[in-house]
C-alpha cells in the first residue's frame, strides 16, 4: 500500500472516531452545579455582592473580608450588612435559577450568567449569559419565566448536587 493512501485512511477513520464521539453530544457545555461558582475558587457570581444589586442598582465586588457559605458556595459582600442581608433572605437576594441565564434555560440549556448582565424583575435577581438575552427578557420576563417553569425542574435534575 502506498504512504499516502494509508495517511488518508487513518485520517478518515480519525474523522469518523471524532464524529461519532461528538454527533450524540450537544453543542452547549455541560454544566454540573446547582449554584454557578468559580471552578478554582467555589466563589458564587464571580464574587459580586447579590444585595449590591438591589441597593445601587450596579454590580459590584464583594471581598474576601465579608464571606459567607451557603448553598455549596462562597459569596462575597461589600460590607457585613450586606452580607447579614443576604444570609436573612437568600432566596430574594440569590440569583434566581442558580445564576443560570433564564433565556437559555428558556430553550433547554443551562448556561452560566454574567455577573454584569442582569435584571431585577417582581424583586429577584436574573443573570445573563449575554446583553441580549438580557434585553429580551426585561421586555417580557412574563414570557420568558413561563417557559423557564416547564423547563427548569428537568434540567436542574440534570445538576449535580
Amino acid at each position: 500500500m502506498r504512504p499516502g493512501i494509508a495517511l488518508i485512511g487513518r485520517l478518515v477513520c480519525l474523522l469518523a472516531g471524532v464524529w461519532l464521539i461528538c454527533s450524540g453530544s450537544p453543542a452547549h457545555a455541560a454544566t454540573t452545579e446547582r449554584i454557578v461558582v468559580n471552578r478554582y475558587s467555589g466563589v458564587a457570581i464571580e464574587g459580586f455582592d447579590p444585595v449590591a444589586y438591589f441597593v445601587d442598582g450596579v454590580a459590584e465586588l464583594g471581598t474576601a473580608e465579608f464571606e459567607a457559605n451557603l448553598w455549596g458556595a462562597v459569596w462575597r459582600f461589600r460590607n457585613d450588612g450586606d452580607r447579614a442581608e443576604f444570609l436573612a433572605h437568600p432566596e430574594i437576594y440569590g440569583p434566581q435559577f442558580g445564576g443560570y441565564d433564564p433565556a437559555d434555560i428558556a430553550r433547554g440549556v443551562t448556561v452560566a450568567g454574567n455577573p454584569h448582565f442582569f435584571v431585577i424583575s417582581a424583586q429577584r435577581l436574573y443573570l445573563f449569559s449575554r446583553e441580549d438575552n438580557r434585553d429580551a427578557f426585561a421586555k417580557d420576563p412574563e414570557r420568558f419565566l413561563n417557559e423557564v417553569g416547564k423547563r427548569w425542574p428537568a434540567l436542574q435534575d440534570k445538576l449535580s448536587q
